[in-house]
């Protein structure tokens, strides 16, 4: 998976408290805790650079004295964490996310001090294993199968500069572009790695594509109009098919995956023959329950993606790429200012009650 590293697993363990002092009835002071913060422009492989041990231990408590009763309480340990984490047990129950620059998350609780309560003992911190587990926010997530040019259209539309080649599987890790408007707009879109026929039971790179799609706000499905063949042991797919099948992996991770804006960019139509194979995809895609039946049973989406748009485009001369950059553009502007308007609604009823 390259350097890439989007899962950590690191111990964390809060400050013991201080002795209490009996004769006086002094207070040990508390333990740290260790806190997690989220920081633009961290890396999970910066952390593990910087603390290659992967723990992190909050300060002790003061000992309750005669010339301080009261103990003063332990440094707090704080980690930087890069946006789009959750945090996560080792048992795999979610303690918390991180999605913002600036959230804290509370990882482990340092200990109470020595006191009346605790016959003036000190008690331990809280101690556990905690996984780090990033999925990548972009506004734009690019699906697709190996080789559909997701890295030739994000070099297109953005100034990412990802590793292309002609074999399948170039892209090994997730890559983030910026499309730049002429009114300084940017939109961010996150190539991630191929999909292949079973990711959803994690065959090829499996959840670990697939986790990233959850935290993108809309899809952008890239199809090659020729077809799709992995290799000569796999069958060879239309662009009709390729589409069913990657709705269906997107179904089977997550259903409501399906529920996201998509838009469908057809790719490479300047092969020749692309024309013809685009009005019949276009058939296709008007009535598929018509042409279905061309897969098997157990392929077949339960639900099909609504596309806002279809674009017909070609990386290699440039057709059609101004006119996909639009309609993103159109797309998050129009789902933004929905969020809005429910946002005003929700605001203007709580009024209302409250009056």
């Amino acid at each position: 998976y390259g350097n890439f590293i989007d899962n950590l697993r690191v111990y964390v363990r809060g400050g013991t408290g201080g002795m209490g002092y009996p004769r006086l009835g002094g207070e040990g002071g508390r333990g740290g805790d260790v806190w997690f913060i989220a920081r633009e422009r961290t890396t999970l492989k910066s952390i593990r650079e910087r603390y290659p041990q992967k723990r992190f231990i909050a300060g002790t408590g003061a000992n309750s004295s005669v010339k301080a009763l009261k103990g003063e309480k332990g440094k707090d340990c704080e980690v930087h964490v890069p946006p789009g984490i959750s945090v996560l047990c080792d048992d795999g129950t979610q303690i918390g996310e991180l999605n913002a620059a600036g959230e804290r998350l509370l990882a482990a609780r340092g200990g109470l001090g020595g006191s009346l309560a605790t016959n003036f003992l000190p008690c331990k911190g809280q101690r556990r294993i905690v996984h780090l587990d990033l999925k990548l926010i972009a506004d734009v997530g690019l699906v697709g199968f190996p080789n559909a040019g997701k890295s030739s259209l994000l070099s297109k539309i953005s100034h990412a500069k990802p590793e292309i080649a002609n074999y399948a599987f170039t892209t090994v890790q997730p890559e983030l572009g910026k499309i730049m408007y002429a009114d300084y707009k940017q939109i961010s879109v996150a190539d991630l790695p191929g999909l292949i026929e079973g990711a959803h039971a994690n065959k090829g790179m499996g959840h670990k594509f697939l986790k990233h799609v959850e935290r993108t706000k809309q899809l952008l499905l890239v199809v090659d109009i020729s077809g799709f063949q992995l290799s000569i042991k796999t069958r060879f797919r239309t662009a009709f098919e390729t589409i069913l099948l990657l709705t269906k992996e997107l179904e089977l991770y997550k259903e409501e995956l399906l529920t996201k804006p998509a838009l469908l960019a057809i790719n490479k139509m300047d092969l020749p023959c692309a024309k013809d194979n685009l009005n019949e995809l276009m058939k296709q895609l008007q009535n598929p329950q018509d042409f279905v039946h061309l897969l098997q049973e157990e392929m077949i989406p339960a639900n099909t993606l609504e596309f806002k748009d279809i674009i017909p485009i070609s990386t290699y001369t440039g057709e059609g790429i101004e006119e996909l950059k639009a309609r993103i553009r159109k797309c998050i502007d129009e789902e933004a200012e929905q969020e809005n308007e429910e946002y005003r609604k929700k605001r203007l009823l709580l009024l209302q009650t409250s009056v």
